[in-house]
């Protein structure tokens, strides 16, 4: 605060006596003045670069998101191994398909099972620490060794999605990367915002880059008929059940503690109607609640005891 502010605002109670403090204040010389306003640009110019990036953006500090910068993509060897991941072992009806997530449980599995048919199979992740880096990266090995390559990069970088829909025809795009998570989204729905819509707009203008020509009804105008299949067990399954049966299949006893449901964006209850993929897919789901999570204590039982038996050597 100046001595200035220290005035009352009442005028003709007190007089300002200028001479004294602003003489104090006045330049004696044109040197002084230069040194003055050279010292305030460093100052400024010092500011902008120590500025970090999430002081900028607050969103870039969020750790399930990653800067675009960090990924290294592009030159001869990257472009030969993408080209070799995307190569059919079928006939011309193969398909070529960029699976995003591919990292991820579901894409993990979905590019094992493209490959084996015989497809072309470029998948894309970006690894955030969301969940398990270290689950991530093993499944990358896996689908390294079947012949299907990974590219470490965000399906928000416009250049990386161009280079790849240059290089690659895709025929198909299975696009399962998103933000997962309820209740976090409720901490940052930015982070939700920027994976779940912006890369999804990101995607659709990559596969439309090529001009096509449209085919409709003559006069007939107005949006195509999407139709949406759900996939999942039509039986829902209480909470509790699924405790009893880890608990038989782990053979230990759970600590319960059943709390009032939470409003934190929770649902307390959702059922997948999968009629339509029945009646137009022929769907059926073919491993009840009991199965699945069998095959996964068995999976998580061997892995990390895996991981121990490494870890004490």
């Amino acid at each position: 605060m100046s001595r200035l502010d220290d005035i009352p605002s009442s005028p003709g109670k007190f007089k300002i006596d200028k001479s004294s403090y602003f003489n104090r204040l006045r330049f004696q010389s044109s040197p002084t003045k230069f040194a003055f306003v050279s010292f305030l640009l460093l100052c400024l110019i010092s500011l902008l670069f120590l500025r970090s990036p999430s002081s900028v953006n607050p969103s870039l500090s969020d750790p399930s998101r990653r800067s675009l910068r960090t990924f290294t993509y592009g030159g001869p060897a990257w472009e030969k191994r993408i080209r070799a991941s995307a190569r059919t072992r079928t006939s011309s009806n193969g398909m070529t398909v960029l699976v995003t997530g591919a990292a991820g449980f579901v894409g993990t599995h979905v590019s094992s099972a493209l490959k084996r048919r015989g497809d072309g199979v470029i998948g894309i992740d970006n690894f955030n620490d969301y969940y398990d880096p270290s689950l991530k990266r093993a499944r990358q090995a896996l689908l390294e060794r079947s012949g299907v390559f990974i590219v470490e990069g965000d399906i928000n970088d416009v250049e990386l999605l161009r280079k790849l829909f240059k290089i690659v025809s895709f025929t198909h795009v299975m696009h399962l990367a998103a933000q997962a998570g309820v209740r976090y989204a409720m901490e940052n729905p930015s982070s939700y915002v920027h994976s779940n819509i912006a890369g999804l707009v990101n995607l659709l203008e990559g596969r439309l880059i090529r001009r096509r020509r449209v085919q409709e009804p003559e006069g007939r105008r107005g949006p195509a008929q999407l139709r949406v299949f759900n996939l999942g067990n039509t039986s829902p399954v209480p909470v509790s059940d699924l405790v009893s049966i880890l608990e038989r299949q782990l053979k230990v006893k759970a600590k319960r503690n059943v709390i009032k449901m939470p409003r934190n964006g929770d649902v307390p209850f959702t059922h997948a109607n999968i009629s339509l993929a029945q009646r137009e897919l022929g769907y059926k789901p073919t491993t009840d609640l009991q199965t699945g999570l069998k095959k996964f204590v068995r999976w998580y039982l061997s892995y990390y005891a895996g991981e121990k038996k490494a870890a004490a050597r």
